[in-house]
């Protein structure tokens, strides 16, 4: 996110949000870049990447190696900070691990943060996929399961700002990139209380997804089961694994009741 686009007030520090800024334009896509290529990909001018990249070398939180820059393992302290602090692997792995037990699919929960889905637990399978989620990773939420789920719940407003901002990028021949069709979509998915996918973020990936609520009618999250075509049809999936997943929220629901700080936290994050 481009520092020029930061809200000003007597309390924000734009060093700070630059410097996150810097952190976050590493990815999957790139592992390593340059100066000038993270200044692109911040939008920064190259005097403040450098200045941002060096403080950060100096904190431990990036490495470099000739001119490249990358991330090291250090920044991990941040996700296992939230992770212990929020209780996540108490309320919601055993419940994840139980719906994959129950139907040999992979399961996780998710939060919705603009414009993608954000993964905070992830438990696996032995199945090879072409995708790989993990806690942290990041996906489109229009062709994914969960993002459906959590779109369906936006404000009508939120939504609105959602489709007019966010490029609908076709990933496959299936991936609905037509705003009025997944608005229709959407729009069943809230009626149905669930979401589903085929083929949308890649061939040979079949997914569905509840949401999860916190004790009132928002819906603060979603877990869904995903695994591949070659297994099971969507029609199939939705006979034997919805009430699975609905009763995995259900009990996370319930651990939410003990945790409120998790709960609180998650508003947070959706309220920025």
């Amino acid at each position: 996110m481009a520092a020029s686009g930061e809200r000003r007030d007597s309390e924000f520090l734009s060093t700070l949000a630059r410097g996150l800024s810097v952190l976050r334009a590493f990815s999957r896509d790139r592992p390593e870049m340059t100066l000038s290529q993270v200044a692109a990909a911040t939008e920064l001018s190259p005097a403040v990447a450098r200045r941002c990249l060096n403080t950060l070398v100096a904190l431990g939180y990036v490495g470099k190696k000739d001119k490249l820059f990358l991330l090291t393992p250090e920044v991990m302290g941040f996700a296992s900070a939230f992770l212990e602090s929020m209780n996540l692997e108490e309320v919601v792995r055993p419940h994840l691990q139980e719906v994959r037990d129950k139907t040999g699919d992979s399961s996780s929960l998710a939060v919705f943060s603009n414009p993608d889905v954000l993964y905070l637990v992830h438990v696996s399978t032995n199945r090879m996929v072409r995708l790989a989620a993990g806690v942290g990773t990041r996906f489109p939420a229009y062709a994914t399961s969960l993002g459906k789920m959590l779109l369906a719940h936006l404000p009508p407003a939120q939504l609105d700002d959602y489709l007019r901002q966010t490029p609908l990028e076709g990933f496959t021949e299936k991936t609905i990139t037509d705003a009025d069709a997944l608005r229709r979509v959407l729009r069943a998915a809230r009626k149905d209380d669930y979401a589903g996918t085929r083929d949308e973020l890649d061939y040979g990936i079949v997914s569905l997804a509840v949401p999860v609520r916190a004790g009132t009618p928002e819906v603060i999250g979603a877990i869904n089961c995903s695994t591949s075509t070659s297994r099971i049809d969507p029609d199939s999936m939705l006979e034997t694994r919805l009430e699975h997943l609905r009763s995995a929220a259900r009990a996370i629901e319930i651990e939410l009741q003990r945790y409120p700080a998790l709960v609180h936290s998650i508003r947070a994050r959706a309220a920025t």
